[in-house]
């Protein structure tokens, strides 16, 4: 089995799984907490009055500060402070912090305190925090973690912490993160740079705030009463609607360190000259490429071949020290190890295409929609890299619908070697209708990445069944997959051994059917990329069909559901986000028991608007129950202000899917 992951190897993205968390903090015992000397800014945060919260909040924070200071040698000094109040149970893990470091980053001090309700203090020092690495196996770097407990984290009571890091950036910008997921009472930045150096600033989702001017060089921006981000459901990626500001320093004239990064347009030209010399190609690469294109008629099935090699011989490992979080390996250490992370498989493949007379180039991009922001020029918020790839004379790109059209270099195929199960023509969901810096020899430009149409991503179901006299349905129902419908069950097959993938498939039986007896299931095209993904699956499900007096009521829509609850709140604020734009089709025929008849049928339907569509109609062809319906969802997001009417959309399409046909014995 292959290995499929997403990478988030560029290294200035610094998150650690909540798993992780959760399992480390739950091996976390708080030694008897000491009684401690609570600093003054700690008390004088715990002693403020609040005004009055939601009566879910889990808690407040009262004061999250940042001192950074910039010294002329380009290293950065920054003192965090936080203080929370912790309102409800739910709060306690308030009281886990987690604080990253590595060789870059060194962390001076770390230490945390309480102040229970009835006045006692706690201390809790960093000997006492159990440090971590936030990755598997399959992910090397110097990235560690320190995990602090501290004591006495219950409702009612202060909390806080208080840590320094010393680092020598590649790149001289920051962010100020200061909305959350609970309220913030008072939020600071303080900026001390060296004579000489100047700053910028990019606001994002909140007001600006001006800065104030504070002794010799120094700034601070203050925040008070910052409102949560609640939770809507199908919202966004958090990073892409919390209220923050990036900031730039720099001296006047040249920048010695990380490049210039005022412009997209710089920002690539750095990248481009990190990886300037990573894609010299080998005899070894040769002679592999010679191998795997040996049998190729087409320029377009020599691409194929390679794109394959890369996605599924080189494994998936990161080893990322220092520079590394930004920079490939060269492409024969990657070719001979058969392993690295996103950048490396791109870098390899592209040195292979080159060889064959096909270029390509490098794109950052983020794998969570809408957290780059145009107007910010940085390459701290990118996560991943992929490739596009330049047609060549002879290349035919017809069925490759992962396209852009750029206005100097043409048309530009986007793939994700990385992605095991998305096959070349095609993009995975959470890099459709993003955004990506494509990076050239003449610097970078920020591109728009497609949407792929619906009739890329493919579900079609139909179900040959048969009703007894007891309202038994037994039968077949296939499935056929392309696109992002495939790949999503093909992941959702592989990750498990084949022995499991019975339960799997019962499982997803389960979804639409209860009652029912699993008789088997078949899988065809499991592991490959391009061909479609079929399944077969067969059951009984015992009193399908339910008696009213002489009548009997089936629901002629047998399996799958497309309809979603939930998804208006009061005063939503957020967009809908789909996955996906598709195109689904369900045609499920029940042969009816002898001597039974149709009485009754629901209704037809037809919806449509702008972003999504649905058609439905049951007929009675002979003895045949016949019911065929058509989902489109056009669009991956759907505005705040049209949540309602899409809401009111699915409502309609839960009382399809409910609908029953009455049948009845025929007169004698």
């Amino acid at each position: 089995m292959t290995n499929k992951r997403r990478c988030s190897s560029l290294r200035p993205l610094r998150a650690i799984s909540l798993s992780v968390v959760a399992a480390v903090a739950g091996l976390l015992l708080a030694s008897p907490p000491a009684h401690a000397g609570t600093p003054d800014w700690l008390r004088s945060a715990a002693s403020q009055q609040l005004p009055e919260y939601d009566k879910d909040t889990t808690g407040v924070i009262l004061l999250d500060e940042q001192f950074t200071t910039v010294k002329d040698n380009g290293e950065i000094v920054t003192l965090y402070r936080r203080a929370y109040r912790i309102l409800r149970t739910e709060g306690r893990e308030l009281g886990t912090v987690v604080v990253y470091f590595d060789k870059e980053t060194r962390l001076n001090r770390l230490i945390g305190w309480s102040i229970t309700a009835d006045g006692k203090d706690y201390e809790s020092k960093e000997k006492e925090a159990v440090e971590t690495s936030p990755y598997t196996s399959s992910f090397y770097e110097d990235t560690r973690y320190k995990i602090l407990k501290i004591p006495a984290s219950e409702p009612g009571n202060v909390v806080g912490y208080e840590y320094e890091q010393k680092r020598r950036p590649t790149i001289l910008q920051d962010g100020w993160g200061f909305q959350n997921r609970i309220p913030v009472r008072r939020a600071r930045l303080t900026l001390q740079l060296p004579q000489g150096w100047e700053f910028k600033t990019f606001w994002r989702h909140y007001p600006e705030k001006q800065a104030r001017a504070s002794g010799s060089n120094q700034w601070i921006w203050e925040l008070e009463n910052i409102p949560p981000v609640e939770h809507e459901p199908f919202m966004p990626a958090w990073q892409a609607v919390a209220g923050g500001m990036a900031v730039s320093y720099f001296p006047r004239g040249p920048v010695q360190t990380g490049g210039n990064q005022d412009s997209w347009k710089e920002v690539g030209r750095w990248y481009a000259q990190l990886t300037a010399d990573r894609r010299a190609v080998t005899p070894q690469i040769k002679q592999k490429i010679v191998e795997l294109t040996a049998s190729a008629s087409t320029l377009t099935d020599k691409v194929r071949a390679l794109t394959v090699f890369v996605q599924k011989e080189v494994r998936y490992v990161a080893i990322e020290i220092g520079i590394g979080g930004y920079q490939p390996h060269l492409a024969s250490d990657i070719f001979v190890n058969r392993y690295g992370d996103c950048k490396d498989k791109v870098t390899l493949l592209s040195a292979m295409l080159q060889e064959i007379g096909v270029k390509s180039d490098y794109i950052l991009v983020q794998t969570r929609r809408g957290v780059v922001s145009p107007e910010f020029p940085t390459a701290r918020e990118f996560n991943h890299v992929i490739l596009a790839i330049r047609p060549a004379p002879g290349f035919d790109d017809k069925d490759l619908y992962a396209q852009v059209m750029h206005p100097r270099l043409g048309k530009l195929i986007i793939f994700d070697p990385t992605d095991s199960t998305t096959p070349l023509g095609y993009l995975p969901p959470t890099l459709q209708s993003n955004r990506g810096l494509l990076v050239t020899e003449e610097g970078g430009d920020l591109i728009e990445l497609p949407l792929l149409p619906p009739a890329t991503n493919r579900l079609t179901r139909s179900g040959k069944l048969q009703l007894d006299p007891y309202g038994n349905l037994s039968g077949e129902i296939t499935e056929v997959r392309s696109g992002a419908p495939a790949v999503e069950r093909r992941d959702r097959l592989l990750a498990v051994a084949a022995s499991e993938r019975t339960k799997v498939m019962e499982h997803i039986l389960s979804g639409s059917l209860v009652g029912f007896r699993f008789l088997g299931a078949t899988v065809d095209n499991l592991t490959g990329t391009d061909a479609q993904l079929t399944t077969r699956f067969r059951f009984t499900a015992d009193h399908y069909a339910q008696t009213a007096g002489e009548l009997v009521l089936v629901r002629p829509r047998v399996f799958g559901v497309k309809s979603q609850t939930g998804l208006q709140v009061k005063d939503r604020k957020y967009p809908v986000e789909m996955d996906y734009a598709s195109v689904e089709t369900d045609v499920y025929e029940i042969a009816l028991p002898i001597g039974y008849i149709v009485d009754e049928l629901p209704p037809p339907v037809e919806l449509n608007a702008p972003f999504y569509s649905y058609r439905s109609k049951a007929e009675v062809i002979g003895n045949v129950l016949r019911y065929q319906r058509t989902y489109e969802m056009r669009t991956v997001e759907v505005p705040a202000g049209k949540v309602l009417d899409l809401e009111k959309f699915y409502r309609q399409v839960a009382a399809d899917e409910r609908g029953s046909a009455v049948i009845k014995r025929s007169a004698p």
